[in-house]
């Protein structure tokens, strides 16, 4: 089992550096006559963006450890926009299983998969009403479930009662996120206000993440719940420069770490390795589904900083409310 990257294709003007990334692998085309399933994923981040893209990376590691010599893995980061239809065109022809992460591909990922009717694909992180294709599967991490909870922790750890939230780029699920961390904050604490949240526009750009988040502390909040990769940076600047303070995630950090209330802990590797082992045992299906807080198959949970009683309380009755179904969180 190989892993090859293109690394850092910006653009693929580029393509030839993809081409010669994925090529490198050593992988055929899309069939396993061999045993072997070729596995693409797709990560249009940095996979060192301690966010979403490493979180899925460290999957791939895992599915490497797991499966050895049954699976073929290759994978490819930071591709331009511009460049997502190509590049999974190509991944597309050269694997069994292409997996994209990320909201953003949709558009680009449901265009490329009629043209491979024999390819499984998996959009991790599309939208959660979106009808899949014959040969397109949604995994829904359901982010929403875990940014009531962080709002429970950050309206409960606020000292002035504000809180607010800021997002990447404005997708469905980074909206309904919001709104849920909004819906968790009222839940715990009916008085709480909660400003309108900020979206920055780019997921890993640190110098517009910190200025919205400057805004976001400038209106009064002291806590903030956040999804960006990168643009936490920025953020951790920000809270550190005023004084506040804000939920951190994907990947859990340092408590020590004053700037943290907390952290959302997104775990999209597990969602890679429920594809592939998926495949491996012939259950695949495309279908939405489902993982997080209110499911057996898990991959997100909160990580309180606080030993107070009232926020470890607040984490707890929310986190039951979500479980038995009591609240929505959009």
């Amino acid at each position: 089992m190989k892993v090859t990257t293109a690394t850092k294709v910006m653009s693929v003007a580029a393509a030839g550096l993809l081409t010669v990334g994925l090529s490198a692998c050593g992988t055929s085309d899309a069939d396993s006559s061999d045993g072997v399933l070729s596995v693409g994923v797709f990560l249009p981040g940095s996979i060192n963006d301690t966010g979403f893209m490493q979180s899925g990376f460290a999957g791939v590691e895992r599915i490497q450890a797991e499966y050895g010599d049954r699976i073929d893995v290759s994978y490819v980061e930071q591709v331009a926009a511009a460049d997502y239809q190509q590049a999974l065109q190509r991944f597309a022809s050269q694997n069994d299983l292409v997996i994209s992460v990320g909201g953003q591909t949709d558009a680009d990922l449901r265009a490329v998969a009629p043209q491979f009717p024999d390819v499984k694909f998996v959009e991790i992180g599309g939208p959660a009403d979106a009808e899949p294709l014959p040969n397109l599967a949604y995994y829904d991490p359901q982010q929403a479930e875990a940014e009531f909870l962080s709002g429970a922790v950050a309206a409960m750890s606020s000292k002035n009662g504000t809180v607010g939230f800021v997002g990447g780029v404005e997708l469905p699920a980074i909206v309904n996120a919001a709104s849920a961390f909004g819906n968790g904050a009222r839940f715990v604490r009916p008085d709480v206000k909660v400003l309108a949240p900020q979206y920055v526009g780019d997921f890993n750009d640190p110098a517009k993440a910190k200025q919205a988040a400057g805004a976001v502390y400038a209106g009064g909040a002291d806590v903030l719940g956040q999804i960006v990769n990168l643009g936490k940076q920025g953020i951790e600047q920000a809270a550190r420069e005023s004084g506040n303070r804000f939920n951190g995630g994907p990947i859990p950090g340092d408590c020590a770490n004053a700037v943290y209330a907390g952290f959302v802990r997104t775990d999209i590797g597990t969602e890679i390795e429920y594809a592939v082992s998926s495949v491996l045992d012939g259950t695949w299906t495309a279908a939405q589904v489902p993982f997080g807080v209110t499911t057996d198959k898990g991959g997100s949970e909160f990580i309180v900083c606080s030993t107070d009683p009232a926020v470890v309380g607040a984490l707890s009755d929310a986190e039951a409310a979500i479980v038995a179904g009591a609240v929505q969180p959009y």
